[in-house]
């Protein structure tokens, strides 16, 4: 049976915004003939005003916090109570001063069910984020954050999440986990937008090509769109 997964920010949605009203219309008529499941590093009170309850609902499954905290509908069906380690959060906010970027929003670490988003910018209210996407294009800081992260904590798993974020969760524990759920008969088609190594995506998409599942990696919810049309 054809199942079709999908990363939320960036695929479904512009970033960090809320769904497109005539994408949206299409996307509830496709998810009412076909069997669809959201994978997000988000939040659900952050996915739910992203997609709309109309599109949430619909879906078979959302796996929030990239799989750690799972909803069919208002119902909670999975969540995991991992806590960030105190030496990795000193790490952190160390990272934070040493940063050269200048503006700070306040709420750099977020704690989200099985993990949390760390973010130099931060997730706070206030502008900004325009000039740190072109600032980490700039200066790579994100990839070099993570790999020294990943050098110094090897018992935690670090991805690049977002557009200013890193993705934080126990080692092994990433949108891949999700695959506990499905068959082997399931012919799985995955679409996100953050696929190379490194990124959110990627181990999910690198499962699923291993399962024999189809991946497609996308520009933003106007190809993902085109895609689904064809």
């Amino acid at each position: 049976m054809k199942k079709y997964i999908f990363d939320v920010d960036g695929t479904l949605t512009p970033a960090r915004q809320q769904i497109d009203d005539e994408f949206r219309t299409f996307f509830i008529e496709f998810a009412s003939n076909n069997d669809v499941y959201l994978v997000t590093g988000s939040d659900r009170e952050k996915t739910l005003e992203q997609v709309t309850p109309e599109v949430y609902n619909i879906c078979k499954r959302v796996y929030n916090c990239s799989g750690s905290d799972v909803y069919e509908g208002d119902k909670n069906v999975y969540r995991d109570d991992w806590e960030l380690p105190e030496y990795v959060e000193e790490r952190l906010l160390k990272e934070l001063e040493w940063s050269k970027f200048p503006i700070r929003n306040g709420v750099h670490i977020e704690r989200r069910p099985g993990g949390v988003n760390f973010s130099i910018l931060g997730r706070g209210e206030g502008e900004g984020r325009e000039e740190y996407v072109k600032w980490d294009e700039e200066t790579n800081e994100r990839r070099e954050l993570l790999c020294r992260l990943k050098y110094h904590f090897i018992d935690c798993e670090f991805n690049i999440g977002g557009q200013t974020g890193i993705d934080i969760g126990p080692k092994g524990v990433n949108k891949s986990q999700i695959l506990r759920d499905f068959s082997k008969e399931d012919e799985l088609h995955f679409y996100g937008d953050m696929m190379e190594r490194g990124q959110n995506d990627f181990p999910l998409a690198y499962h699923v090509e291993k399962w024999g599942g189809h991946t497609y990696a996308v520009k933003d919810y106007k190809e993902t769109w085109k895609l689904l049309s064809k």
